[in-house]
């Protein structure tokens, strides 16, 4: 069971969940009244998806709040920005973006908050702003045949009996066997280990799998070379973000359960890949930031906070510094939540308030990586397929998915820059430290030029190996990156916005949402949450976390924000229960084989 679209009253009167919603405290109605007298303030330090989900549930409550961010536009990662200088004739700039962003079906805490956002002739809010991808290709080099997946749920429930584990084991099979044409004992292979981790128990998943190695877990050191790309290197590189041999095997098989039980229709928001109907500025967080406003939202951009003033076991306040100007000020508040990318938020932190909070410091063991796109704007439509392309074999670990076919409320040559444009290819690099096809150099090594030849080479290299032509040359009307990366090709190359990785043992490393500093709170992907990826959907997670924990801290009569767990099928619970004991016993799991 899920909230649906509510008006704020409403959700104030329901905020208790059931079913895969865990609401953390009371779930009571409460009337208006019952929010703070003097509204308390807080202050919300970045402005990303953890930052502004933090600032709507607060808001909802009753607090005042300001938002203070970096940049000069809101959204972080998840922002789409104007291309300066390329809108003409009345049209707007063409639209920028760090990287394409997908909500999958098992995404629930985030739609939620994208109900609760009006947009114009929606009944459910920006929620109704996602659109089905269809389609996955994974694209192979070499002349090796391509394999092009439909990507939906099961057109009706499965049957009780379907997760039992000889059926589910049969379907992981089937359908591995029948996608990827793989040797038959790989496919059975990989199906059983993905069965290992699904009936494993919490206290398995976070003491032995996640110290784990993806690689290690899958045993694909032993595995053919399609094994590798397909089932540990592709799904690690290019949805996890991390590499294949160090990954933990607790992060990526959650990811796949989450896939597998959305696919299954269990547990899910919606189609296992969906994108938004528009740049996405303009279908969420241009609207988000007006819904903000209206709730009593203040926002102060061009805000960089540069220290955390720690003192009589509280933050007095928090250093700001205009990136422009150098000029420095101190914002004060009755609360602090941190919603700053933790390599970021840690170098907010003085050495009086780390030893306050032992688990501030080991945030310096996390590990962060870039995974940043290139836009090709291009002069004739190109639709390669409805949904993403999966570059398998491109040594830089490139998806892409072409945008302009999902705008359907949109005519890009009228509506976007010069009138030429028909379509926008948005491309996204995951292997930033391996050498390319033209030049032989990293991606962090090469100039920004170099960069965007490098990825239209490899592109055409994955997609024309068999003789079709599906990309033109002569259609690149021009490109685009985040002006966050700066220094390609020199000595010092950086990423303002880099991305949290998952080798093994992060999870102990991670920081939850409450510290012991009474006013101060953590958001952000990096923040341990049930969703444990770094994501959009983890961002909100940590988010709803940091305002439930400020409400305790509080000792507010608030209802406290729902969160929602991946699914877990209630079938598989007993096994469960058996391997937590097995594990009590130094067993290994029952179908663990080897």
């Amino acid at each position: 069971m899920e909230n649906g679209s509510r008006t704020r009253r409403q959700f104030l009167a329901t905020a208790g969940t059931t079913g895969g919603a865990l609401a953390l405290g009371t779930a009571m109605a409460h009337p208006a009244s019952a929010a703070p007298k003097a509204a308390r303030t807080v202050a919300v330090l970045g402005g990303g998806v953890s930052g502004l989900s933090a600032a709507q549930e607060l808001a909802e409550r009753g607090f005042a709040v300001t938002v203070y961010e970096r940049n000069r536009i809101l959204g972080g990662k998840a922002r789409s920005m104007d291309v300066p200088g390329t809108g003409s004739g009345g049209r707007r700039a063409l639209p920028g973006e760090h990287g394409f962003r997908f909500f999958p079906g098992f995404y629930r805490n985030l739609p939620d908050t994208l109900r609760r956002i009006p947009f114009p002739g929606n009944a459910g809010g920006c929620r109704d702003n996602l659109v089905a991808a269809t389609e996955e290709l994974f694209a192979r080099n070499g002349g090796t045949p391509d394999l092009r997946l439909p990507f939906r749920t099961l057109t009706a429930p499965p049957d009780p009996g379907s997760l039992n584990p000889d059926a589910l084991l049969q379907t992981l099979i089937g359908f591995l066997d029948t996608a990827l044409g793989l040797p038959a004992t790989e496919t059975a292979y990989f199906a059983g280990r993905v069965l290992v981790h699904l009936t494993s128990c919490d206290l398995r998943r976070e003491g032995q799998w996640e110290r784990v190695p993806w690689w290690d877990f899958v045993k694909a050191e032993k595995m053919s070379h399609d094994y590798q790309r397909l089932l540990a290197v592709g799904i690690t590189r290019n949805i996890v973000a991390t590499k294949a041999e160090e990954a933990s095997t607790r992060t990526v098989a959650r990811v796949l359960q989450a896939f597998v039980y959305n696919v299954l229709a269990r547990g899910h928001d919606g189609e296992p890949d969906r994108v938004l109907n528009a740049p996405t500025s303009e279908a969420w967080i241009d609207p988000w930031e007006a819904h903000l406003r209206s709730l009593g939202v203040r926002f102060e951009v061009g805000a960089e906070v540069t220290e955390l003033l720690y003192e009589g076991g509280r933050i007095t306040g928090a250093r700001l510094k205009d990136p422009d100007t150098g000029a420095t000020r101190t914002a004060t508040a009755d609360h602090y939540l941190s919603a700053l990318p933790v390599e970021h938020a840690r170098t907010t932190w003085g050495a009086s308030l780390r030893a306050a909070d032992p688990q501030l410091a080991r945030c310096d063991k996390l590990r962060t990586d870039w995974m940043v796109g290139v836009q090709f704007y291009l002069r004739t439509p190109t639709p390669i397929l409805n949904g993403h392309v999966d570059c398998v074999d491109s040594p830089w670990s490139i998806t892409a998915i072409g945008q302009a076919q999902f705008w359907k409320g949109r005519d890009f040559p009228a509506d976007y820059g010069d009138g030429q444009v028909t379509d926008c290819l948005s491309t996204i690099v995951s292997e930033w430290d391996k050498p390319g096809i033209l030049y032989g150099k990293t991606a962090r090594q090469c100039t920004r030029e170099e960069v965007v030849r490098e990825i239209w080479a490899q592109l055409k290299d994955s997609l024309h190996d068999t003789g079709r032509t599906v990309l033109r040359d002569a259609d690149v009307h021009s490109w685009f990156m985040d002006p966050a990366v700066e220094g390609l090709g020199g000595p010092s190359p950086s990423n303002r916005e880099q991305l949290l990785i998952h080798p093994a043992g992060t999870w102990y490393n991670r920081p939850t949402a409450a510290t012991t500093v009474p006013n101060l709170f953590l958001a952000g992907d990096y923040v341990a949450t049930d969703m444990d990826l770094a994501t959009m959907e983890g961002a909100n997670e940590s988010a709803r976390r940091a305002v439930n924990a400020l409400l305790d801290a509080e000792g507010s009569s608030a209802p406290r924000c729902a969160i929602w767990t991946l699914y877990q099928p209630p079938e598989l619970e007993p096994l469960r229960r058996v391997d937590e004991t097995r594990y009590r016993l130094g067993l290994p799991n029952a179908f663990d084989l080897g």
